[in-house]
């Protein structure tokens, strides 16, 4: 400091402070430290505010703040406040971008991808919530389109069950599990055979039938399987029994085949795993191959 003038230079604010002189002088340039005034010979002077001001613009830049914004804040043209919540909110999205990275790499890394599914699995995980809700969204739409059904209602809600986003930190499985269901949604042929599942019906007992006999047949049907037990003999029928405890008409027999030859289609039952996993649930067995064996065993009675 000058004795006389009680000003500073650029090198004695730098020994104050401890910080680079040519850090100053681009501070001072960029207009967040405006200099006091000036020597006889030219060089800027700085008063004793400038020590204090230049500790706070060492904390914002420290904190990440643009010059831009901290000349905003000093010139009392956007309140720290303000400042330092658009900041945090830019550090949020920064974050969950470098997050969804970091989980795609983690991806590629267990396997060997191709340039067009290193391609796709980065672009699939970098959307918003929007475009993948957008996705899953104009794929329900399209295989529902018409039906005006309040079973199918149900189910189309139950196929539009995505959380609102990828988790803070998504599991390799989970980008996994988004880049499958993505693939399955825009699947013409996976739409076609929905669409055909849900025309199909009308107003029937799918519903239902879901509901009241995918326990039943889960645990005995898949208990027949487990034990290698042929849908067309003798043994099958007393599993059949423990499914319809009352027996079947014929009328209601055609019904169940008609539903399980519906059901008994994996991708829609992995549509189902694919959702669960999103969801942070963990997809249970799967439940197909029991139809399948319930469909046999009652198409061997007919």
């Amino acid at each position: 400091m000058n004795d006389v003038t009680g000003l500073y230079t650029i090198g004695q604010l730098a020994r104050r402070t401890g910080l680079r002189a040519r850090t100053i002088r681009f501070w001072s340039d960029s207009g967040v430290l405006p200099p006091a005034g000036r020597s006889p010979g030219g060089y800027r002077l700085y008063d004793a505010e400038a020590v204090v001001r230049l500790g706070l613009v060492r904390t914002l830049r420290d904190l990440g703040l643009g010059l831009d914004a901290i000349r905003r804040v000093l010139e009392r043209r956007a309140t720290l406040s303000e400042v330092a919540d658009l900041h945090a909110r830019a550090l949020d999205a920064e974050i969950r971008t470098l997050e969804i990275r970091r989980s795609v790499l983690r991806v590629l890394a267990c396997r060997d991808s191709s340039t067009e599914e290193i391609t796709l699995i980065n672009a699939l995980a970098r959307l918003s919530a929007r475009e993948r809700r957008q996705i899953i969204d104009d794929f329900v739409d399209g295989v529902f389109a018409g039906v005006d059904d309040e079973d199918a209602t149900i189910v189309a809600e139950w196929m539009r069950d995505l959380p609102p986003d990828l988790p803070r930190d998504p599991a390799p499985e989970q980008i996994d599990a988004w880049v499958e269901l993505a693939g399955l949604a825009g699947d013409a042929s996976f739409r076609q055979t929905v669409r055909r599942m849900v025309l199909s019906g009308g107003r029937d007992n799918r519903l239902e039938y879901g509901l009241s006999l995918r326990p039943l047949v889960i645990e005995h049907a898949g208990a027949a399987l487990a034990r290698a037990v042929a849908p067309e003999s003798a043994g099958a029928g007393a599993i059949l029994a423990r499914i319809f405890p009352g027996g079947l008409a014929e009328q209601e027999s055609a019904a169940v085949i008609t539903w399980l030859e519906l059901v008994t289609e994996p991708r829609v039952e992995r549509y189902w795993q694919l959702l669960s996993l999103l969801n942070g649930r963990q997809p249970g067995p799967p439940a197909v191959p029991a139809f399948a064996w319930l469909l046999a065993a009652l198409r061997a009675r007919r």
